[in-house]
């Protein structure tokens, strides 16, 4: 293979694995219910990164990162995995995973414009018309035209599905600026020239995120007295099966790779290729669920993708 092309099939690669992630999600939750399900891919997410943190550094957990850094990582794991996710999963539930993906091509827009007011970043006019062309694709998805004398535009899904749905897309985009703001203060407490412990520093983010996700569920879980679900679960070989194997292509692998995407080639083209999902998802979708497909959700799935890629470029 070129070695030109070696970040653009990675980057491919990765809009590949979160899709299996996202199918193997909706089943799943269809299975045990979401909050199992978070518990579950949660748990194994963390035993996946400690394992890999351990193998490097001999730590199961980061102990470096100080108290800022646990802080904002703690905010964006709740922001991002308690609320987002819970949302997103949710929605897979009500109006399935292809559109939930579809609702994921808010993250950016939510993550601009969080950018703006929590780090003073700016807002460029690829960015404004992302935010647009983004919506506009969506729109197309989800909305429909009656047919009759009355051809009134109507929702096509239920609205509780499509609130989840920017519930997930918002938590994702905001959870990823706190994120960022935490990895900023790790970095301060590492030394920059051991490269091994730079290229850990986001996994072992991910990692923390993913305690206080955890934590949040249980939570949760406790309140809502649904513990014996939970155990239930854990003996659904089919839930569990499909568990693991979203998380390793999703929190695992998917972050893994998406890190090594952008060594090989320009930010800007790999996170475009990333997030190619919703139009990958539209065949899966087809085959496993036998959801009806139409040329104007396949369009609109192109097209919010499209506004993606201009808040790259």
């Amino acid at each position: 293979m070129p070695e030109n092309y070696i970040g653009e099939s990675i980057s491919l690669f990765v809009a590949v694995s979160w899709t299996i992630t996202a199918i193997a999600f909706e089943y799943t939750g269809r299975r045990i219910g979401t909050l199992s399900l978070n518990i579950i891919r949660l748990s194994l997410a963390i035993l996946m990164l400690g394992l890999t943190l351990a193998f490097f550094t001999g730590s199961f957990i980061p102990v470096n990162a100080g108290r800022e850094a646990w802080f904002w990582l703690a905010v964006s794991g709740f922001i991002g995995y308690v609320l987002g996710d819970y949302c997103l999963f949710n929605s897979y539930i009500l109006i399935g995973s292809r559109f939930g993906q579809l609702f994921m091509t808010l993250a950016p827009p939510s993550a601009a414009i969080a950018g703006y007011f929590i780090l003073g970043e700016t807002l460029s006019v690829n960015a404004w018309l992302g935010m647009i062309v983004t919506m506009s694709g969506i729109g197309l998805s989800i909305f429909s035209k009656r047919t009759g004398s009355s051809r009134r535009i109507s929702l096509k899904l239920p609205l509780k599905g499509i609130l989840l749905g920017i519930g997930g897309g918002m938590g994702q985009g905001i959870g990823l600026v706190f994120s960022k703001l935490g990895m900023n203060h790790y970095m301060q407490n590492i030394d920059l020239h051991d490269a091994v412990a730079v290229n850990l520093v986001p996994f072992a983010s991910t990692q923390i995120r993913a305690i206080i996700g955890v934590a949040g569920f249980i939570t949760i879980m406790l309140l809502t007295r649904r513990g014996k679900a939970l155990v239930q679960s854990l003996s659904d070989r089919k839930a569990m099966a499909s568990a693991t194997v979203g998380t390793i292509f999703g929190p695992f692998v998917g972050v893994s790779l998406s890190l090594m995407a952008v060594q090989y080639t320009e930010a800007g083209i790999a996170s475009t290729l990333m997030a190619l999902t919703p139009i990958i998802i539209l065949a899966p979708a087809y085959f496993f669920f036998r959801q009806k497909i139409t040329l104007r959700e396949i369009a609109g799935a192109v097209i919010s993708v499209l506004g993606v890629s201009l808040f790259f470029f």
